[in-house]
């Protein structure tokens, strides 16, 4: 029989584990699971898997929220109010305001974290500075030459970001 009302799931977004692009960023993983442009701007979700060393420098977004769960391995986040060391199960919270902050992998095994951000963009950031990769190929980080830095800060000031030398935190 045909139905001709509505389902319950006919506003409901299901994404498999194999859908989702995955972008090479400064030598982590970062699959973008639901994108800004699948929620009309209103957050987006991101699976990161970052190896032994990796995470991103010191930055800051002044209207975007950062929420992370830390799904497995362990990180140290440094704000310019201290550092965490955040394991499985951790959640971490960076909101609005522009807040420097950073992380990195102090482990030694694949760490893997979970990113919300409200609203979107930084996917479109991650999209526009990353190289697409295929799940589980890890490319080598970038070098931070000045020609590649001016073309990271320049992608960064255009989606609302502030890149911060990376000795900054401390």
């Amino acid at each position: 029989m045909h139905r001709s009302t509505p389902s319950i799931f006919d506003n409901i977004k299901t994404i498999s584990e194999d859908q989702g692009q995955t972008v090479s960023v400064v030598g982590d993983n970062y699959r973008i699971i639901i994108s800004g442009e699948q929620t009309q701007g209103a957050y987006a979700v991101i699976d990161m898997l970052v190896p032994p060393g990796g995470g991103p420098g010191p930055h800051a977004h002044a209207e975007i929220q950062e929420l992370f769960y830390i799904v497995d391995g362990e990180l140290e986040f440094k704000t310019q109010a201290g550092k965490y060391i955040a394991k499985k199960g951790s959640f971490i919270n960076i909101p609005k305001g522009g807040e420097v902050h950073c992380f990195k992998n102090i482990s030694n095994t694949m760490a893997h974290l979970l990113c919300t951000v409200i609203p979107s963009g930084l996917d479109q950031f991650f999209r526009e500075i990353g190289t697409p990769t295929s799940a589980g190929v890890f490319l080598p980080p970038p070098v931070l030459d000045p020609a590649e830095l001016a073309r990271l800060r320049s992608a960064a000031e255009k989606h609302g970001q502030k890149l911060y030398p990376p000795d900054y935190l401390g």
